[in-house]
């Protein structure tokens, strides 16, 4: 993760930190969330999930909008550097991934990755796995 923190660094998205990729990994898989639901995902309280989405704005990453259905709460969503942050991380993940296969050839890096999802897979049957941050 420093080298892939490094290489973001190098193609301007120097401001990222390892705890934004878990907001980032959340968000981009649905149309918006809320802060309550952000603050649920990372397991922390509102107001850290607030300060979050303030930081997260500032930067240019995210943006809220009006929720479609109540009034008093409003959504986040990726903006498009957000989004182009992330297909830098995957970018890079990949290239990992390549060199990585290159250590150890592709059928047992494809050996390991059929492991890791089946243990996934099995603690998912006694709870839901979420990717968030163990702070």
């Amino acid at each position: 993760m420093d080298d892939v923190h490094e290489q973001l660094a190098a193609e301007g998205f120097g401001d990222v930190r390892p705890a934004h990729g878990f907001a980032f990994q959340f968000l981009s898989h649905r149309d918006g969330a809320t802060a309550v639901e952000l603050a649920e995902h990372l397991g922390v309280t509102k107001q850290a999930a607030v300060q979050l989405i303030d930081e997260l704005e500032r930067r240019g990453y995210v943006h809220r909008r009006a929720h479609p259905t109540d009034r008093r709460s409003r959504l986040v969503a990726l903006t498009t550097r957000g989004w182009d942050c992330i297909e830098r991380v995957v970018a890079r993940s990949q290239q990992v991934e390549q060199h990585w296969a290159t250590l150890v050839g592709d059928g047992a890096l494809d050996g390991l990755r059929d492991c890791l999802t089946a243990f996934v897979r099995d603690a998912a049957t006694r709870r839901p796995v979420t990717l968030r941050p163990v702070w």
